[in-house]
């Protein structure tokens, strides 16, 4: 499993290794009661600070979707897909849904007309 870190990316290095974790997850390259790399693995595959890796992880830790077990390593928690999947459908809502309600009303955009946007942007999606 490779995590995509970019160096030149405003968000810090520890988010993005949370986010490529979470990535991770969802798409199931780690299921649920599997062990992720450890800190060490991090820092060395990424050349970080092995504080910075653990901060990313740590992030995950307080959420519950990953786990310590004392001696052998960081396991993702049962349930960590669902917590993922409403914390970024909440994301998702917060970031773009908003945004695209607040820019269709500045654009005179009807509910309906932004419905039938969202669709067709569904089918040219699935035709390519």
């Amino acid at each position: 499993m490779a995590l995509l870190i970019n160096f030149d990316d405003e968000r810090p290095i520890f988010i993005q290794i949370a986010e490529g974790l979470e990535d991770a997850i969802l798409s199931g390259a780690f299921g649920e009661e599997s062990q992720i790399p450890s800190i060490t693995e991090i820092s060395v595959n990424y050349r970080i600070n092995p504080a910075t890796a653990l901060k990313g992880i740590n992030i995950l830790v307080d959420e519950g979707i990953v786990y310590k077990k004392r001696g052998i390593g960081m396991f993702v928690a049962t349930g960590a897909v669902e917590k993922l999947k409403k914390k970024r459908k909440e994301q998702f809502y917060d970031n773009f849904i908003k945004k695209l309600v607040e820019e269709a009303k500045r654009l005179d955009i009807s509910k309906n007309e932004a419905i039938n946007m969202l669709e067709r942007g569904f089918e040219d999606e699935y035709r390519s």
